[in-house]
């Protein structure tokens, strides 16, 4: 029978019917994960010779999940848990606040959620000596500073009568994160120092350390109107987009002296569709860019484009299993960074060795609710047409 093309489903439809079953899948998914009696969700839910186990709870996954719940409704549809109940628990005992980034990412959700309670908060956060009394701040950890930055940016944006109170802290704490920037634009973990981990870790920079650190400069530029930070953003956005492998993965470990990845793997469905597509999405809504065709391909790797030819979306436990691995450890990634000159060779697209492993944590469906919730009902492009070439215009500029 002859191949009929004028029945192929076109790659934008195709792409909206995938994110349309996620985020089905996640509002399902999230159920089982969320302890009633206690108003949190779980640490993980993970597959076991028993079934499907509930593992631990977490106010911060809680957190990062009502933001995506929220989108939800925002979007007009309805959230499979109760919104207000869970953040009101979170709210009435701050106990669980242990370091600088719950504080980041509790402004965030209250910012987004219910930005009338922020003037209560104020008076029980100390809000003032943020940076200096947390061990995460003083450290310079990429990731927490970043979400601080996003609450902060959040709530001035949420706010505007408090944006010349919180100027000074959000500048002091956007001038800490440029300190984990290399000269090619990428993150490293924490701030360099003399100690053995200040120096490797301090090179190194995770996915996460990519991707909150692009979100946070984009809504503190469009916070103060700072336009360096933008531009930092789009520079490690673009360089994301260049060191995207060749099906669709969003790479584990960064150097940020080289500009070049370090360790492929795990690759972690939630960078590819969650994380990358959120951040790429508020990234080009704020640089006039269209980030649709990586964002396109990461969704792919999900289902059975990848590695294994194994399709990580799971209907029937209504999960996304976590990630593809092998077992190598972290000890011999830095290691690697260390003794790295930069060189261009790239053995970390290897095939060889990798497993699933059979694990789905609240805060991945939360950012995947987060990233396309309010994108369900239309093709995803995240500005006009005119501009839809212009990040693919800018990476073959910038080649590095």
């Amino acid at each position: 029978m002859k191949n009929d093309r004028s029945l192929a489903v076109p790659p934008a439809c195709e792409a909206q019917a995938t994110v349309q079953r996620f985020v089905a899948l996640a509002l399902r998914g999230l159920v089982p994960m969320f302890d009633q009696e206690k108003q949190l969700f779980c640490y993980s839910l993970k597959k076991t010779e028993r079934g499907l186990v509930r593992e631990g709870l977490s106010p911060r996954y809680t957190m990062m999940t009502l933001m995506g719940l929220h989108r939800v409704e925002e979007a007009g549809g309805v959230s499979s848990i109760e919104i207000k109940p869970a953040l009101e628990a979170l709210l009435a005992n701050l106990e669980w606040v242990k370091d600088i980034g719950d504080l980041g990412v509790l402004l965030w959700t209250c910012a987004l959620i219910a930005p009338e309670r922020l003037a209560d908060l104020e008076g029980r956060i100390e809000l003032e000596t943020a940076l200096t009394r947390y061990p995460s701040a003083k450290r310079g950890v990429t990731m927490e500073l970043a979400w601080f930055l996003t609450g902060l940016s959040n709530w001035a944006l949420a706010c505007p009568e408090k944006q010349s109170r919180l100027r000074d802290l959000a500048f002091q704490t956007f001038a800490r994160l440029k300190k984990n920037r290399g000269e090619q634009g990428f993150f490293g973990h924490l701030t360099r120092s003399a100690s053995v981990s200040g120096i490797v870790r301090g090179r190194i920079g995770s996915f996460a350390d990519q991707v909150y650190p692009i979100y946070a400069m984009t809504r503190f530029s469009q916070a103060y109107q700072e336009e360096s930070a933008l531009q930092m953003a789009l520079q490690c956005g673009r360089g994301l987009c260049e060191a995207q492998g060749s099906l669709g993965q969003w790479w584990w470990h960064y150097d940020s002296l080289s500009g070049r990845v370090l360790e492929g793997y795990p690759v972690f469905s939630v960078h590819q569709h969650a994380m990358g597509p959120m951040t790429l999405f508020a990234l080009g809504e704020a640089a006039q860019c269209d980030f649709t065709p990586w964002i396109d391909r990461g969704l792919k790797w999900i289902n059975a484009e990848n590695e294994l030819g194994f399709n990580m979306e799971d209907d029937a436990a209504q999960v996304i299993w976590r990630c593809q691995y092998r077992s190598a450890s972290q000890v011999k990634t830095y290691l690697k960074a260390a003794l790295s000159r930069g060189d261009t060779a790239k053995p970390y697209e290897a095939k060889k060795d990798l497993k699933v492993l059979f694990e789905c944590r609240p805060y991945e469906l939360g950012w995947l609710l987060y990233a396309f919730a309010s994108r369900t009902g239309q093709p995803f492009r995240t500005v006009s047409g005119a501009h839809s070439i212009a990040i693919a215009q800018t990476i073959v500029a910038g080649k590095r």
